[in-house]
């Protein structure tokens, strides 16, 4: 059963991710004052959103982990962690590739930007403590205060349009200006490539917490063996 749902996750992604490509790439018509570089933002907004939900999630289970000491929670912080990683690592770069034609830079330290980084600077600290800090609930139950801190970064990097002046856009769908998306194309567009990259969250964690969930039981195993032949060897002596 599980299989047959991870296989259905797997197919909508791959159908919506083909429907995002054809109507950001396609379908959507070129926005007037940018041009087709503006056509980056049917990837960027929507890596941005699952990046927020991910370490969202990331904080959520890492504070039911120090509250039940569950170790499915444990799993399931790291590998939203993992996953966050990868679609805020996106962000940055999908950023970069469109800041270049249209502000003349690949990077500005303004407000939004800069909060963002400091958000991937936190989480790739909290996965080279995960690697190398060693499998022990001490340094789950840290790793999970570092979750839960880095999440607080993310109600700042949405408000950080409107609390600093930045260059940086506010993302509109419906007011009809010239920061909004005028067309229905557009937004249409944009809505598809958000529950794309949604379901490639999904599909991804999946396989990610199944990998850690193994793992999980591989180590209690061996822990097992590891406490059978202590007692075997007392028992001898």
């Amino acid at each position: 059963m599980k299989s047959a749902w991870r296989l259905a996750v797997a197919g909508m992604t791959l159908a919506t991710m083909i429907a995002a490509i054809w109507m950001s790439l396609i379908n959507a018509p070129t926005e007037a004052e940018q041009g087709t570089v503006q056509r980056i933002f049917y990837f960027h907004v929507p890596c941005a959103m699952v990046t927020f939900c991910a370490f969202g999630l990331v904080a959520i289970a890492g504070a039911l982990y120090l509250w039940l000491g569950n170790q499915i929670w444990d799993d399931l912080e790291y590998a939203a962690a993992e996953i966050g990683m990868v679609f805020c690592t996106l962000v940055l770069v999908t950023g970069s590739i469109w800041a270049k034609p249209i502000w003349g830079t690949w990077w500005t330290w303004d407000s939004r930007l800069t909060t963002t980084f400091i958000l991937w600077l936190i989480y790739a600290g909290y996965l080279m403590l995960r690697a190398f800090g060693g499998d022990t609930p001490q340094v789950a139950r840290f790793a999970a205060v570092v979750g839960i801190f880095g999440a607080l970064d993310v109600p700042l990097i949405i408000v950080s349009v409107r609390l600093w002046r930045t260059i940086h856009p506010a993302v509109l769908l419906t007011r009809q200006n010239e920061h909004g998306l005028q067309d229905p194309r557009m937004v249409a567009a944009l809505l598809m490539s958000m529950a794309a990259f949604t379901l490639l969250f999904v599909w991804l964690l999946g396989l990610r917490f199944k990998t850690l969930r193994l793992n999980t039981r591989l180590n209690s195993l061996k822990r097992e063996v590891a406490l059978w032949r202590a007692a075997e060897e007392g028992g001898r002596a």
